[in-house]
């Protein structure tokens, strides 16, 4: 059609965004080989009013108002769709479940060290009932057999077992890391040595938490039962054990949150509102949905013998859905303020290393057909 250009490719704008992210670096360096004077927090020439961006001047989260929590959340739900986050989350989710069991026979593994391979299946099967009963019968089948083949020795072959288990995990979780840099709108430059030491470290990170959860889910409450706490003691034992859960969960995502995307690191203030945020909708979420699995669902009677490998599917999907929106959320957020928001000295935007952190938004709310990724993608 006559006037009209041919659509840029997807290897052309990588391309250009990883030309645009070494320009960034590169003036980075320049900056702080010859900090520029002035204030560096202070908004850009041209940047929008307080009014028309509440929180522009935002130190911290803290500080932003709530009109302008407003428009994060607008731009967060916009951003999320137009970045086919629903779509993404599946992907991860498949991917995470063949990451599972890897991950889970690393775990026992380790855990099987100090701990008899009876012991080990007691203790799951306490920690599984948590989980909706299909998929707590699968993960149980699966863990009992692991455990009944692990020794308590660390022998070369237990060795290789765990390294193999955890270089298969970390590849689910290197397409997590993949999702969060484009909740970031950061394109992926490091190399393949540094994106697997970092998907090992959270796949690390991700085994460390199953057994602080296996502790504090079927272990703890045996010590409680054998301490005299009484009836209020034990109550408050059982509520501080839950939120001490919680709150490893929202450690762990704050850790994901700043290390996963390639770009300047955030200070840990920018990531921890969405690693709040998402820890207690996902704790609501998995109760809700282990009740409604229980209760009203007919999953085994729809798919029969995989009843319990869609039940699972579902959770992790669910959870991956969560913890996607909530990059978006802690990447909006770090939208909304001039402040230099990444760690180390401040410098004035455009040469802070991170897309988010460089720029302020074009639309402090998102219009109508914003989230529809077609036309994000016109627009480059």
């Amino acid at each position: 059609m006559t006037g009209t250009r041919p659509r840029e490719s997807a290897v052309d704008r990588i391309r250009e965004r990883v030309e645009e992210k070494a320009a960034r670096r590169a003036a980075a360096r320049a900056a702080t080989a010859a900090p520029p004077s002035g204030d560096p927090d202070r908004p850009p020439a041209g940047a929008p009013s307080p009014a028309e961006l509440p929180g522009i001047s935002a130190r911290t989260p803290a500080q932003i108002p709530w009109a302008g929590w407003k428009q994060i959340v607008k731009r967060s739900w916009a951003e999320h769709n137009a970045d086919n986050m629903p779509i993404i989350a599946g992907g991860v989710a498949f991917f995470a479940f063949l990451a599972i069991f890897p991950a889970l026979i690393a775990s026992i593994s380790i855990y099987g060290l100090v701990a008899s391979p009876e012991t080990v299946a007691e203790q799951v099967q306490g920690f599984s009932d948590q989980l909706p009963d299909e998929a707590a019968r699968l993960i149980t089948d699966q863990l009992t057999s692991i455990t009944e083949n692990s020794g308590g020795a660390l022998t070369f072959g237990l060795i290789a077992s765990i390294a193999a288990a955890l270089w298969s995990a970390s590849g689910g979780v290197g397409n997590l890391v993949t999702a969060v840099n484009l909740a970031y709108d950061e394109v992926e430059a490091r190399g393949f040595v540094k994106r697997k030491l970092i998907s090992l470290g959270l796949t690390l990170g991700a085994i460390l938490f199953v057994l602080v959860a296996l502790t504090l889910v079927a272990v703890v409450p045996a010590v409680l039962e054998e301490l005299p706490l009484g009836i209020v003691g034990t109550v408050l034992a059982e509520i501080a054990r839950w939120l001490l859960l919680l709150a490893v969960f929202a450690g762990e995502l704050g850790v994901v949150y700043r290390v996963a995307p390639d770009r300047d690191a955030p200070q840990f203030r920018w990531v921890s509102l969405g690693s709040l945020v998402v820890t207690l909708v996902w704790a609501a979420v998995s109760v809700g949905f282990s009740i409604y699995v229980n209760n009203f669902g007919s999953y085994d009677k729809t798919y029969g013998a995989i009843a319990g490998v869609i039940v699972l599917m579902l959770w992790l999907y669910l959870t991956c859905y969560l913890v996607l929106l909530g990059a978006e959320i802690n990447a909006e957020t770090e939208h909304q303020t001039a402040v230099d928001t990444t760690e180390g000295d401040p410098t004035p935007m455009g040469t802070r290393g991170a897309v988010k952190a460089d720029t302020l938004p074009e639309k402090a709310e998102p219009e109508k057909g914003d989230g529809d990724p077609t036309r994000k993608n016109a627009a480059g």
